[in-house]
């Protein structure tokens, strides 16, 4: 049966909002909190997710850089200075992909260390899926029943129930935007100074290159082989895209960029199979910006965290079910290191412990072999 590039249907529609959970809450701290344009933001986002959709056909998760709009966040960064951030990331990929580095890491990184870093994510998402879900422990038990009844279901998909269901109670709270605030806003043409390139590397992008590695590269092709195992995508291909893309938006309001394991997940586990999903997730961002703009920093405040809680927390489990394939015995103590350090420290470090494990055991194994021989 020949596999289709692109599904245009509610499955798809349902999964293009997957990975929603890990967009809201930063989103919301970019524009309310840090001033980015609206427009800007969802309209590159949009276009890079048609991009992705059309060049990959498959589902391939657009999310923002989590340490860059952490720090940004609690920092009140200038908008100017989010942007300079963006394009250093695009230099640091391009200069990856160019020069092999990231194909290399991918090849000394076992699969047990990969895993591990996975399962970081899903304990990590779960952690913060709870912490929303209690801001309405009702709504978010209602969502989760909702989410695993109609999880496979073809008529009425689970992220669209509770997208709908989340703005039916935005609406009975008065809180959806007036008529007069949906108007044409076009992106607005952006820059930086040179200076602040620098400086955004220092305050957060090195922090946030390791886990651009772990999670947004290797872990994500590692997960497109388990999800797809037909269409492989290798570092090297998403190690160019998250490059060219951070060079190209910063100049139009976009926000630095990256894809994830955690997206991919959230995606696959609502229904998405084709690129169908990332074009149709690229327009509705591009209308939101487009005609929206003025009023998406109330509506995505307003949409109730508990819904978004509950789909996170399911992709969270989720991501920690691909431990089963990672060999019984000795491989275990590398996925158990990796996991216990990224919890405790980051995931930086976790990866680092992960892999002086893995080959401090094959090291011990072959001089074992050596002295019984």
């Amino acid at each position: 049966m020949k596999v289709r590039s692109f599904e245009f249907n509610l499955r798809e529609l349902a999964g293009s909002m997957g990975d929603f959970g890990t967009l809201f809450p930063l989103a919301i701290g970019y524009i309310a909190v840090c001033g980015l344009d609206p427009a800007g933001f969802l309209v590159m986002m949009g276009l890079a997710n048609i991009a992705t959709g059309l060049i990959y056909k498959l589902p391939m998760p657009i999310e923002p850089m989590k340490v860059l709009a952490v720090v940004a966040i609690a920092q009140h960064w200038t908008p100017s200075l989010i942007y300079a951030s963006g394009f250093a990331m695009g230099i640091v990929w391009v200069l990856f992909a160019a020069t092999g580095i990231i194909g290399r890491l991918a090849k000394i990184t076992p699969k047990s260390v990969v895993r591990g870093i996975q399962a970081t994510l899903g304990i990590l998402l779960a952690v913060e899926a709870v912490k929303m879900v209690s801001t309405g422990w009702v709504l978010g038990i209602i969502a989760v029943v909702i989410v695993i009844a109609l999880r496979e279901s073809r008529y009425a998909p689970a992220a669209i129930v509770l997208m709908l269901l989340g703005i039916a109670m935005v609406a009975l709270r008065g809180s959806l935007p007036p008529a007069e605030s949906i108007r044409f806003t076009a992106p607005p043409l952006t820059g930086f100074r040179p200076a602040e390139v620098w400086e955004s590397l220092v305050l957060a992008g090195f922090a946030q290159i390791p886990l651009t590695i772990t999670n947004a590269t290797i872990a994500t092709a590692a997960l497109i082989g388990s999800y797809f195992p037909d269409r492989p995508v290798t570092v090297e291909r998403l190690s160019w895209n998250q490059g060219i893309m951070n060079l190209v938006t910063p100049f139009f309001g976009g926000m630095p960029m990256c894809h994830g394991s955690g997206g991919l997940a959230g995606q696959y586990y609502f229904g998405a199979r084709t690129g169908g999903a990332n074009l149709i997730e690229g327009a509705i961002e591009i209308t939101l910006g487009l005609f929206f703009s003025a009023a998406i920093a109330g509506l995505f405040t307003a949409f109730p965290l508990a819904i978004i809680g509950a789909m996170m927390l399911l992709v969270g489990i989720e991501l920690t079910k691909f431990v089963r394939d990672v060999r019984p015995g000795v491989d275990l103590i590398p996925l158990a290191l990796t996991i216990v350090i990224s919890l405790l420290a980051n995931m930086a470090v976790g990866f680092a412990a992960g892999l002086v494990a893995h080959y401090g055991i094959q090291k011990w194994a072959a001089r074992k072999n050596q002295n019984d021989g």
